[in-house]
């Protein structure tokens, strides 16, 4: 499955950061995946699970997947405009030729999300001058 090699680095970047933040665990990944990535977004889906399944940190994180449209830069329409698939270096907007494919590659991490860290003040006892409690 070529999803499944995809997403080993993703998780071996991830749980590298999670350990480098003193994050016992992460509840999710988000992937920005481009629709001319040559990934399918099913297919990471279905394997995320295997991916992430002998990583600790990472073993009950959610994926989220944040597809990203291919588009050009049309001289012609001075604008990004969206293609389809099939992109035959033409705008479909108004058929200038253009070969400046500004989206629709990307495969990259978005963002991991981490548990909040307990608020260590949360927990302290009231604060005391001299062992007497402070009031107002």
């Amino acid at each position: 499955m070529h999803e499944l090699s995809l997403l080993a680095p993703v998780v071996a970047a991830v749980s590298r950061a999670a350990q480098a933040a003193d994050a016992p665990t992460v509840e999710a990944v988000g992937l920005r995946v481009g629709t001319l990535s040559g990934a399918d977004v099913e297919a990471l889906e279905g394997a995320w699970s295997i991916a992430v399944a002998d990583s600790p940190a990472l073993r009950h994180a959610r994926l989220d997947i944040q597809t990203v449209p291919a588009a050009i830069w049309c001289p012609g329409c001075q604008a990004e405009v969206e293609i389809d698939e099939f992109y035959a270096l033409r705008c479909p907007v108004c058929g200038t030729p253009s070969g400046n494919l500004v989206h629709g590659r990307e495969f990259e991490v978005a963002y991991a999300q981490v548990p909040d860290a307990p608020d260590p003040d949360a927990s302290a006892p009231p604060n005391t001058a001299c062992g007497t409690p402070t009031s107002t």
